[in-house]
């Protein structure tokens, strides 16, 4: 059951204050990893919602907390989130419905597919070893899926795995990966960027 409170001290330094509950009762304690938004510091004075349990000792503490206000921000980042996962899905539909009217050579559908899987699971192993401390994959690496045709999985992977989608610095990159793809993209629709695809299927096989 969620309890409504009010943080009545708090020690930003060391992670943890008290919470005083509104139906009265003793304070709680709670500590900041019982938090889900770690981009917000808890204050004094402020609402909270938590559930109850006990530490090691037994004694009662909050876990699962969410400050006032956090619950319509994540309400909106989802819908944000489900917006990027929809325009990915679009863009390869677009592929494969220029592909099937013959605008394209099928095996662009086919090159977008395989590298967004690719950078899908590139993703997912650079935020496990990011867990374990173990090697990471340069973002340069992930920059050029990116642009080679597989941004659309890589933005599914920021958005279903939670992996690279705050990192300014990188989502800027990312996006100007993403309007140099679409450049391309559009160009093959042109009579020089079909016949130059072709060519390039021509000397590969």
């Amino acid at each position: 059951m969620r309890v409504k409170g009010k943080i009545t001290s708090w020690n930003d330094d060391k992670g943890y204050g008290f919470i005083v509950p509104n139906d009265g009762g003793k304070q709680v304690f709670v500590h900041i990893n019982a938090f889900g938004n770690r981009n917000r510091r808890p204050e004094v004075n402020q609402v909270v919602t938590y559930a109850l349990s006990n530490d090691k000792q037994g004694r009662p503490c909050a876990v699962t907390a969410t400050l006032a206000g956090d619950c319509l921000q994540q309400k909106k980042k989802q819908g944000r989130n489900s917006l990027s996962v929809i325009a990915a899905m679009v863009f390869l539909t677009i592929v494969a419905v220029s592909v099937v009217a013959s605008k394209l050579h099928p095996a662009i559908f086919a090159i977008y597919l395989a590298v967004s899987s690719m950078t899908f699971i590139m993703y997912a192993r650079d935020k496990s070893a990011a867990r374990e401390g173990a090697w990471r994959t340069k973002e340069s690496t992930l920059h050029l899926l990116a642009l080679a045709g597989g941004w659309p999985g890589a933005l599914i992977a920021q958005q279903k795995l939670r992996h690279k989608s705050k990192k300014e610095s990188f989502l800027a990159v990312f996006w100007i990966m993403v309007l140099l793809n679409c450049a391309i993209f559009i160009w093959l629709h042109t009579s020089q960027g079909t016949k130059t695809f072709q060519s390039f299927v021509e000397a590969l096989m």
